[in-house]
């Protein structure tokens, strides 16, 4: 339904796919909490990738916050910088930074109405009798 993208995000996908992994599925309230409380460097990144989701699906498809879920969130390889450390004897070694591709995409989840309950005899053949 609604997407999100953050491109060229100056961390490897490996480490991204950590705090992904987390909130994949989730409510957008519960994922929020997930992000908040996080350790790690992309969490708060992540949370406001999710909040611009939220923002686009609010804004231009009139949806509620409540009704969204987190549908998919992938992290996707990025452009690789390509440095160089001086090492010894005048040699140098290749450093590669890799960058990371964030997709968010967000879900509309039905609420379901709960069932009426309805009382039955513990044994209908005594209910039968009387």
């Amino acid at each position: 339904m609604t997407v999100a993208t953050l491109k060229n995000y100056r961390q490897s996908p490996r480490k991204v796919r950590l705090i992904a992994d987390l909130v994949r599925g989730k409510s957008i309230d519960s994922a929020e909490n997930i992000l908040t409380f996080a350790v790690k460097r992309s969490s708060p990144v992540i949370l406001k990738l999710i909040k611009s989701a939220v923002a686009n699906a609010t804004n231009n498809s009139g949806v509620s916050k409540e009704s969204l879920f987190i549908k998919t969130i992938t992290v996707n390889k990025g452009v690789v910088l390509k440095r160089s450390m001086p090492r010894a004897r005048g040699s140098a070694s290749a450093i590669r930074k890799h960058t990371s591709i964030v997709k968010v995409e967000l879900g509309i989840r039905e609420v379901k109405a709960p069932k009426p309950k309805v009382l039955k005899a513990k044994n209908p053949k005594l209910e039968a009798k009387n």
